[in-house]
């Protein structure tokens, strides 16, 4: 959250389909982002990318130096605050599809990992979308196996012990 409602515009490389990480906000603080591996520009999709574009001409604020999601209430010289939108768009937007579970910000990481992971995505390669410091991080704490994995292991094993028995 603190570094998505730190991009500016002049952030955002069309052309090149990435996005710099130059900076995050904490609790309404502008500051550097808290590690190295943070910095480090994030390949965009070509759909992200023209969502983006579709979302600039759209925007009250579309200047280089103007906050990617600035916020009209504060007439655009801060970014929306993360935790209001939390709350009044995200959490009941959930409850309306019938997810129960509190939902934060993290959820969206840990989710994002996960998919990877299913995607068959290289850990190196999840470690630097994450922008994480280190490839344990990723996998101890952001990433869940998914029960398709889990079942496509196990039958793997067991084939093993019981190569010609039949699946049902």
């Amino acid at each position: 959250m603190s570094e998505l409602f730190g991009l500016k515009w002049q952030d955002v490389d069309f052309a090149g389909k990435q996005v710099s990480v130059l900076r995050s906000i904490v609790k309404q603080s502008v500051g550097p982002c808290k590690t190295e591996a943070s910095q480090k520009p994030v390949p965009l999709d070509p759909r992200l990318v023209r969502t983006l574009r579709t979302w600039r001409r759209s925007a009250q604020f579309r200047q280089p130096t103007d906050w990617v999601f600035a916020s009209s209430v504060r007439q655009g010289k801060f970014p929306f605050w993360g935790q209001a939108l939390l709350r009044h768009y995200f959490r009941p937007a959930a409850v309306k599809v019938g997810i129960t579970k509190r939902i934060g910000w993290h959820t969206f990481r840990h989710s994002y990992s996960t998919l990877l992971k299913a995607s068959g995505a290289d850990i190196k390669v999840m470690q630097e979308l994450l922008r994480h410091a280190s490839t344990r991080v990723t996998l101890d704490t952001y990433t869940q196996a998914v029960t398709p994995a889990k079942r496509a292991a196990q039958t793997a094993v067991v084939t093993q012990f019981f190569p010609s028995a039949r699946t049902v």
